[in-house]
């Protein structure tokens, strides 16, 4: 017995055990199920963590007195004891930042509790208690930055469909003053997927919360920026200058109501930026064929075109029309990311308009001449307002999509901007023009100039450096040259059934 009293003596002024817990302190080092299992090792015994729903959280499962342990999870005691013939066992409480959810930390071995061991598990559960905190605080920490990240997302969805009062409301709460401006400018900053976190968290310190900073939805490397701060530009243009491989893409000044137009401009100036040395480009301001037309003209024909949408409940058109602005400027997948919709719902939006307008969006000229519709609608105080105008004049209310297209000034930029093909020996011009004819399709584009359809895509990609447009991809750029070669005569205006002054408002079925 004296050589077990020594022992015990020697282990009790032994402060090794104390060194290996405060171990577990450590950043590298903080895993609740390696602490329990080292506290049962230290002791000679066996360790388990409970939690309040009694769930084992660590350890094997030990042999409790659940009456003591249910006493001790609810705090009627803070610890207890017991012994039979298969050795001892100590239960403490292990406090939670919620009080309600405090756990049970219980160890068992052959011999009984002395001081050493007495100590060793008082201060485990301490340091356990630690670990809970520190976990719960990262996870909160982490939900917390979730939410806000989901809440950036929602009032960017917001301004994407034209609903700026209510992206104001859900701003106002958590960024006083982030929107409260009539324009705004939209930044894409593109990097790699993997650093996107880091970007974005650099984003809002380099723009001072002057900036919406958004994770793109529907491009993992983009990180997305609405700022109607001037300083901002600068500022991300000097992240761009400490993050080599990163691109970053601008607008014009847009008014909110156009951020998805404004969003179109940045991802556009991206392709840019990657062959510019500063690796960031800006939207130029140019020339858009719909300020070529007669305002009211177009306003008029415009109301006239999306009538068939008027019997719909405000908030279904509101919907369609939205969905059907991203769907034409994107493709359905990133539309669908954009809203937070599935592609299908997209989908299915769409095929609604087209057929409430009786039309086909597989034809390029149609689907220009839809956009510059509904690009049109958005700058009117609300749905009506074209109508009113198109009621109020009557001259103008027999405006047709070719009265529109043939007017001076817009036939003159058209063959400005097609005339800059024509140095090139390929004929990029004939092979565009055939291109939009087959809807943008290489292979059927192919077959009609008996050529490879690589040589198709080829001279396409050709044409967008001198037209300073991209074509391959859906979007505003697109349409405005497809609307050059209607312009211009080199293609025929399609028909549209509502384009037609004297078609009678036949009941429509949404």
């Amino acid at each position: 017995m004296a050589g077990h009293g020594g022992s015990r003596a020697q282990d009790a002024g032994d402060s090794t055990w104390a060194q290996e817990l405060l171990d577990h302190l450590r950043p590298t080092g903080r895993d609740i199920r390696r602490l329990v299992a080292w506290l049962g090792e230290t002791v000679h015994g066996t360790a388990s963590l409970h939690d309040d729903a009694g769930t084992l959280v660590a350890g094997p499962r030990i042999p409790l007195d659940e009456s003591l342990v249910a006493d001790i999870r609810v705090g009627r005691i803070a610890s207890a004891a017991s012994a039979d013939g298969g050795g001892h066992v100590r239960l403490l409480r292990v406090e939670h930042p919620n009080p309600a959810a405090a756990g049970v930390l219980a160890v068992a071995r052959p011999a009984p509790f002395d001081r050493r061991t007495s100590d060793i598990l008082t201060h485990t559960a301490q340091v356990l208690e630690l670990l809970i905190r520190a976990r719960e605080t990262t996870a909160a920490d982490r939900r917390l930055k979730r939410a806000t990240s989901d809440l950036r997302l929602a009032i960017l969805q917001l301004l994407m469909v034209e609903d700026t009062v209510a992206a104001r409301r859900v701003a106002a709460g958590l960024w006083p003053g982030l929107l409260d401006t009539d324009t705004a400018c939209v930044y894409v900053l593109e990097g790699d997927a993997a650093e996107r976190d880091r970007l974005a968290e650099e984003c809002l310190g380099v723009t001072g919360g002057r900036a919406l900073v958004v994770r793109c939805p529907a491009m993992d490397g983009h990180v997305i920026l609405v700022t109607a701060a001037d300083a901002s530009g600068e500022a991300l243009r000097s992240l761009v200058d400490r993050n080599p491989g990163t691109l970053l893409g601008g607008s014009a000044h847009q008014s909110l109501a156009q951020t998805a137009a404004a969003y179109g401009q940045a991802v556009s100036a991206l392709a840019v930026a990657r062959v510019r040395p500063d690796r960031a480009a800006v939207y130029p301001e140019r020339t858009h064929p719909e300020r070529l037309m007669d305002p009211a003209a177009l306003r008029a024909w415009t109301a006239r075109l999306l009538r068939p949408l008027d019997t719909l409940p405000h908030h279904t058109r509101a919907e369609l029309l939205a969905t059907t602005r991203l769907g034409l400027e994107f493709t359905a997948v990133s539309a669908a990311k954009v809203l937070g919709v599935s592609r299908n719902t997209v989908r299915a939006r769409m095929e609604r308009v087209e057929a409430l307008l009786r039309t086909d969006f597989t034809d390029l000229a149609v689907r220009a001449t839809v956009h510059l519709a509904l690009s049109t609608q958005v700058s009117l105080a609300d749905g009506q307002e074209g109508e009113r105008c198109d009621r109020a004049d009557a001259r103008q209310a027999g405006t047709r999509l070719g009265d529109l297209l043939h007017g001076p000034a817009l036939e003159a930029w058209a063959r400005e901007l097609l005339g800059r093909l024509d140095s090139d020996a390929r004929d990029l011009r004939r092979t565009l023009r055939s291109w939009i004819a087959a809807g943008g399709n290489a292979e059927r584009a192919a077959q009609a100039l008996a050529v490879h359809a690589q040589t198709v895509r080829e001279h396409v990609r050709s044409a967008e450096p001198v037209l300073e447009r991209r074509l391959l991809a859906s979007g505003s750029d697109l349409y405005e040259v497809v609307l050059a070669h209607l312009a211009s005569g080199e293609l025929d205006p399609p028909v549209l059934p509502w384009d037609d002054p004297g078609q009678p408002d036949a009941p429509v079925h949404g």
